[in-house]
């Protein structure tokens, strides 16, 4: 980690707490009413316009934490909180497993288990179906800093163990959250069944594929957008800062700089799941992804462009001897659980059935 490394994590995990604009919006109003107080023609003005933007500051905090507050009293706590290293993390498990193995999903980016809440349903009909709440997602507590893609893996083991969930898992995980379960099934294989990605984040994309503005872009959209909801600035859901900043924190792995420092621990290399069951699905060309090739410079470059990102996309068929490729129906592209769910559902159902055809 660069020699900052610390410093931004302590920025990030104090902006992480929605009340902080309250003492930044009174400390420049202070800072407005001293300039006042010295008299002299340009420290008035100055002072007076600091005093009319720490009011507005102040209202918006205050408008900030009313939105927290009323979304907490909106939407209880669906499952359990459970502590995992001093914090609190939210599990949503329902459905009987028999005697199969029971199906943990992930979401995409650093989203929160809900958005997977339509796949959990439909599975929670038929065996056991887990939603987590990582760390400064959902109902969640934000955790520690820095967020990264290992301590995550340990935190959802963990969490699984501390809410009782019977292993063995079958972890289902899509883009960052299929990087995410494929982590934590090579650092405990003993308690994992098999593993289903959905069109996993591989990091060779992170690490070579051509610049994404983006990708490159993510980071720091999100700290914008803390920053605004801080003060009051959003709509709708109280919108906490947290997940943002916790968002970022785990972004920052997501450049050839950042991933360089983590690779080893990250990276889930070729033969690392052994024999574990694994299966891949993927779309079967770049549907959705126009605007990556739209910005080759000729033809050529777009087709490299294309051979590049569809290769990637099969890259985890090698970590595991017992690996097989599915793929998604005709028309659909990355986000495909939402635009598939039946077929995801399904694809899951299918390892499931087989892993109890098998299991002693």
């Amino acid at each position: 980690m660069r020699g900052d490394g610390r410093v931004a994590n302590a920025l990030l995990a104090l902006l992480s707490r929605d009340w902080l604009g309250v003492p930044i919006a009174l400390l420049v109003t202070a800072v407005g009413a001293g300039l006042v107080a010295l008299e002299s023609a340009w420290a008035v003005a100055l002072g007076w316009t600091a005093v009319t933007v720490g009011v507005a500051l102040a209202a918006g905090a205050a408008r900030h934490l009313v939105l927290v507050a009323r979304e907490a009293r909106a939407r209880p706590v669906p499952g359990s909180l459970v502590d995992v290293g001093g914090h609190r993390m939210h599990l949503l498990a329902e459905g009987d497993a028999g005697d199969g193995p029971t199906v943990v999903w992930l979401p995409g980016g650093h989203s929160p288990g809900e958005d997977f809440g339509h796949l959990h349903v439909m599975t929670a009909a038929r065996t056991r179906s887990v939603l987590v709440d990582r760390f400064g997602s959902g109902w969640s507590d934000v955790g520690p800093f820095p967020r990264t893609t290992a301590a995550e893996a340990e935190e959802l083991v963990a969490a699984l163990e501390e809410a009782g969930e019977r292993a063995p898992y079958v972890f289902v995980g899509h883009s960052f959250g299929g990087l995410l379960v494929a982590n934590a099934a090579r650092r405990r294989p003993d308690l994992v069944a098999g593993l289903v990605l959905l069109d996993p984040t591989p990091l060779e994309v992170i690490a070579f594929a051509p610049s994404n503005r983006l990708v490159a872009g993510m980071r720091g959209a999100f700290l914008r957008t803390a920053v605004r909801h801080l003060f009051g600035a959003h709509r709708g859901r109280g919108g906490r800062t947290g997940p943002y900043c916790a968002a970022a924190s785990i972004f920052a792995e997501l450049t050839p700089a950042g991933l360089a420092g983590v690779g080893w621990e990250t990276v889930v290399y070729d033969g690392d799941l052994g024999d574990l069951p694994l299966v891949l699905v993927i779309p079967r060309d770049l549907t959705g992804g126009e605007a990556v090739l739209a910005a080759a410079r000729d033809a050529a470059e777009a087709e490299r462009i294309a051979r590049f990102y569809l290769r990637t996309r099969t890259r985890y068929l090698a970590a595991s001897t017992a690996s097989r490729l599915v793929y998604t129906p005709a028309g659909t592209g990355h986000a495909f659980p939402t635009e598939a769910p039946g077929f995801v559902v399904g694809v899951v159902a299918d390892l499931v059935r087989e892993l109890r055809t098998f299991s002693p």
